[in-house]
């Protein structure tokens, strides 16, 4: 018991290293992990978070099993790995009870000019929304950009600005900051991959987040 507190894995178990980039929202990271707890494949997680360059370098040495990621892995990075798409959603946009008051009407227009709170350049979900909002001729105040979605959220809660998450995971988020929905919208929608040295996957954890993902967190 001693060595496994220190962090030796009990026998048995397999050790799952997993990077995950830093603007997957944590709540989703965790839905998609999920299936990868079952008593059957006796799994013992390793989560390591970070931008996609140091991630992708750690799975082209094989210092981590898979990475989650919310675009796919393209030719720019050249290393052998694959793409396993895992799912799509539309996006929600939450403010707290004060913001919601005065912009919770007329959506998406009610977006023109009120505060918001957005990604970095580096996601792709921000190259997304900033295009959707050009095509829709509103053009918001950007209060904050973040590259790590806890934060983002942690600013949202504070009142600096709305914010988008996908939504489904809406209900957590209206529950664990305490705002509320003002709107939603199909046009822009956030794709999770999870991207792993192997074309046909084999490893029964990535297995148990493929199948679990597209059969139900997603359907």
């Amino acid at each position: 018991m001693h060595e496994v507190v220190r962090g030796a894995s009990m026998e048995g178990q397999i050790e799952f290293v997993v990077g995950i980039l830093d603007c997957i929202p944590k709540t989703i990271a965790y839905k998609l992990l999920e299936p990868a707890f079952s008593k059957e494949n006796q799994i013992s997680i390793v989560c390591q978070e970070g931008s996609i360059d140091k991630i992708l370098a750690d799975l082209a040495v094989h210092k981590i099993d898979m990475v989650l990621a919310d675009m796919p892995l393209n030719s720019a990075y050249n290393i052998k790995a694959y793409n396993h798409f895992l799912g799509a959603s539309e996006l929600s946009f939450f403010a707290t009870s004060k913001l919601a008051k005065k912009y919770a009407r007329n959506f998406p227009q009610c977006l023109d000019g009120a505060p918001l709170l957005l990604p970095t350049q580096n996601s792709t979900i921000r190259r997304a929304l900033d295009q959707w909002f050009n095509e829709i001729d509103v053009f918001p105040r950007v209060t904050g950009q973040f590259d790590d979605s806890a934060l983002l959220k942690a600013f949202g809660q504070a009142g600096v600005g709305i914010f988008s998450m996908p939504s489904i995971i809406e209900k957590d988020v209206c529950k664990q900051f305490d705002v509320k929905i003002i709107g939603r919208t199909a046009e822009v929608k956030e794709e999770f991959y999870a991207i792993s040295a192997e074309r046909k996957v084999k490893h029964p954890a990535i297995a148990a987040i493929c199948d679990t993902a597209r059969t139900s967190l997603f359907s």
